[in-house]
């Protein structure tokens, strides 16, 4: 059974990696270079964790139309990331509009293309920063125009999208996940900037889980 996994190097798309793994499929690993503050940093997160997970596919798709589209603060730089706003009840800027819709657009591509069964995204609804494309209910609709589109039957799996930051700690933790590999600020691509949504929702989760953070020094 072969499954594409959309991996951004980041903490929450490399445990859904890993879980797929667990799920004993071969991993195509599919990664979105889209011109962000932290680009480099995150394909070369991308890449240490296709070499742990022994991937039998590895593909990093140009998809710069997406800063062409802009209207957020991950791809233009004269926007300002918010920081501190995770008890802002509004979407913050630093929301790429439809941005998982385009990803599993393609993956969906892919899918078809090397004839994998499965698609796996770390989307988080519950303790996120409530970017509409993470929902449940938008993963759901995704997947039954997919399969209208493609005369496939893919299942597009989300096993993090009802847990906690500090639960996909955990579940790191005992997959064995290389959490050193992974990368999630917005912001810098030297180290974490630790004030804007990714990095503080990354820094609860292991408040919580009672651990310490490998890349933060």
């Amino acid at each position: 059974m072969k499954a594409v996994c959309i991996m951004s190097g980041g903490m929450d798309s490399a445990v859904c990696a890993f879980i797929a793994k667990s799920m004993y499929y071969d991993i195509i690993a599919l990664h979105f270079d889209y011109c962000q503050r932290t680009m480099d940093r995150e394909r070369q997160c991308f890449n240490q964790l296709c070499d742990d997970l022994n991937v039998v596919q590895k593909i990093i798709i140009n998809a710069d139309f997406i800063a062409q589209i802009g209207g957020n603060s991950l791809t233009d730089l004269s926007l300002t990331i918010r920081e501190n706003a995770l008890d802002n009840n509004e979407i913050p800027n630093s929301y790429v509009p439809y941005r998982n819709g385009i990803f599993l657009s393609i993956a969906a591509a892919v899918a078809q293309r090397y004839n994998a069964q499965a698609l796996f995204i770390g989307v988080v609804q519950e303790d996120s920063s409530g970017y509409p494309d993470c929902s449940e209910d938008f993963i759901h609709k995704i997947q039954a125009a997919m399969n209208a589109g493609t005369g496939e039957n893919f299942t597009i799996h989300t096993p993090l999208v009802h847990l906690a930051k500090a639960e996909i700690v955990q579940k790191a933790l005992e997959l064995g996940v290389p959490l050193d590999h992974t990368y999630s600020c917005y912001q810098n691509n030297d180290k974490p900037c630790g004030v804007c949504d990714s990095c503080l929702l990354r820094a609860k989760g292991f408040a919580l889980a009672k651990t310490q953070d490998p890349i933060i020094k």
